[in-house]
């Protein structure tokens, strides 16, 4: 995420040489590509993660930092 960015509310995702976005609502792909595996582990830590994804959206649009959210273990 970054401070003042752009609707609809996402996330960005770099795995190798590879970078999308996801709506963080809808839970997709809105950019980019990703390996089949790849785009299905950041969809499932999305919706596990999603009500915290949304709090550091709104944070980062009131330019104050995102807190931490846990990766996928």
């Amino acid at each position: 995420m970054f401070f003042d960015d752009h609707a609809p509310q996402h996330f960005h995702v770099e795995y190798a040489e590879f970078k999308a976005v996801i709506d963080i609502k809808k839970l997709e792909l809105i950019e980019g590509s990703l390996p089949r595996r790849a785009q299905e582990l950041a969809l499932d830590w999305a919706e596990l993660h999603q009500a915290e994804l949304l709090e550091d959206w709104n944070l980062c649009a009131a330019r104050q930092q995102p807190k931490k959210i846990l990766p996928l273990k």
